[in-house]
């Protein structure tokens, strides 16, 4: 293997740990979202922004090698590829179920403020424009 083959293999691995280290990320996202924690949620959100920023920037590195187009049909390209779209699948595979959790999530806030708004009076209730129930507050302030 040349070294510029090597260079190659090697930003692959930095990828594949960069993939890797995001996939336990969103593990924990989820972890994090179904117990609500808001700050450890912003916390993580700014790593995976972080982690994908160097996914892109090691991509970028790898598709400026000039010996690229000559790996492409390697055996070793080709294995350390498929061992990363495996792991990009994974990974979206996570995120279409850490995004399933928050819009249960969402949709169980909205059923509860739902429900308040019924509780807080019957006759102040209206829906807006979208059909989302709101309280009309003109009593009480308001002399004629």
């Amino acid at each position: 293997m040349t070294e510029s083959e090597q260079n190659i293999l090697t930003l692959l691995t930095q990828q594949q740990a960069q993939l890797d280290a995001l996939f336990v990320l969103l593990e924990e996202e989820l972890v994090v979202l179904a117990s609500r924690d808001i700050v450890a949620l912003d916390e993580l959100t700014a790593q995976k922004i972080a982690m994908l920023t160097q996914v892109q920037a090691t991509d970028e590195e790898i598709g400026a090698q000039s010996t690229l187009q000559d790996a492409v049909n390697a055996p070793w390209f080709i294995e350390q590829v498929n061992t990363l779209e495996a792991r990009l699948a994974q990974c979206k595979a996570q995120t279409q179920v850490n995004q399933q959790v928050l819009e249960q999530s969402q949709l169980t806030l909205d059923r509860l403020k739902n429900e308040i708004l019924a509780t807080r009076g019957k006759s102040g209730l209206t829906y807006t424009s979208k059909g989302k129930p709101a309280i009309e507050n003109k009593g009480g302030g308001i002399k004629a």
